[in-house]
């Protein structure tokens, strides 16, 4: 298969989950394009929003479209890790004997949603950390993989933080992206109430295999990079480091901490599914600094002046944007 039968079918399989996601979900294409483009690059994706916008919704409703197991874990207080991971449990075998087998957790399944994640306590948090980055459990004294392709889809809700715990910091670099689901507007509002009082529910179509999934995950990996724009993702990166020769006067002022690594592996791999969609198979400057927001935004750290002037992380990467330059001839002059 050629280059261009390659990028064509990519963009089928991407616009045929769009349209059948959109039977569901009314609005949100940035959020629907931005939950995309984290599967095809093989990330996890962190949903933040007032309850009610459709975040649990458009997970369930991307269960149904792709032909993979699905499991819901509602995240409580009381919620313990063995919960998630599973845990072992006293079997009696056929000769009357008893021994003890392991009883695989919900964890074990291709798209997990974590619903309200940030209601767990921190130790149930950490179960998730190898699962996320590592792809397996460690339990009973062993190593298990997960199944391939897995990815956590998790939900949290901004303003209700009673009986909330923040994320752990390493847990939040685990997310490919942070995407913010906002309000819809009238239009988007009236079409909601139609669909959901009139009692008519559209039928889903399974679009992707989870082996299809794997297959377009590898073709995002192979799209090429120049140079050039491989380096202006490394210096958006490095200019988020605060106090550093490369760090840009907006994160010394606001910023504590900058992004990790990951943040820029997320910036090429995301701007890598961006061009694919767009039917090219390079990646460009407006491919990374269209992702930049999503990709960053949970990695940098805000420090105490940011918080107190009510400055966000979205205004400080919008200004490091603007601040770096795309060409490195311009840096020299």
């Amino acid at each position: 298969m050629n280059t261009e039968d390659q990028i064509a079918l990519f963009r089928n399989a991407y616009e045929a989950l769009r349209a059948e996601i959109g039977k569901v979900i009314v609005g949100h294409h940035e959020i629907v394009e931005g939950t995309l483009q984290a599967i095809f690059g093989g990330g996890h994706v962190l949903l933040e929003g007032v309850p009610g916008l459709g975040k649990t919704l458009l997970v369930r409703t991307l269960s149904e479209v792709l032909d993979m197991s699905f499991n819901r874990i509602q995240f409580t207080p009381d919620l313990m890790p063995a919960d998630i991971l599973g845990t072992n449990i006293v079997m009696e075998v056929a000769d009357g004997r008893r021994e003890f087998q392991y009883q695989r957790g919900p964890i074990f399944a291709h798209l997990v949603l974590a619903d309200e994640i940030n209601r767990a306590t921190p130790k149930t948090q950490s179960a998730m950390l190898e699962a996320m980055q590592e792809k397996s459990v460690t339990a009973g004294g062993e190593i298990r993989k997960l199944a391939e392709p897995f990815f956590v889809l998790a939900t949290q809700n901004p303003i209700d933080q009673e009986g909330t715990y923040p994320l752990p910091e390493a847990q939040l670099d685990r997310f490919f992206f942070k995407l913010i689901v906002g309000y819809p507007t009238g239009e988007e509002l009236t079409e909601v109430l139609t669909r959901t009082t009139e009692g008519a529910r559209p039928e889903l179509a399974r679009v992707l295999t989870k082996e299809q999934v794997i297959e377009l995950q590898k073709l995002a990996r192979q799209v090429p990079v120049a140079s050039h724009v491989k380096d202006y993702a490394v210096r958006l990166v490095l200019a988020s480091h605060p106090k550093t020769e490369t760090a840009a006067p907006i994160a010394n002022q606001y910023l504590r901490f900058g992004s990790s690594p990951r943040g820029g592996q997320t910036l090429l791999l995301a701007a890598k599914v961006r061009a694919l969609t767009r039917g090219r198979f390079n990646v460009s400057f407006e491919d990374i600094q269209t992702v930049a927001l999503a990709a960053l935004r949970h990695r940098l750290i805000l420090n105490f002046e940011a918080e107190a002037e009510g400055i966000t992380t979205d205004h400080v990467i919008a200004q490091i944007l603007k601040d770096v330059p795309r060409d490195v001839a311009a840096i020299e002059a």
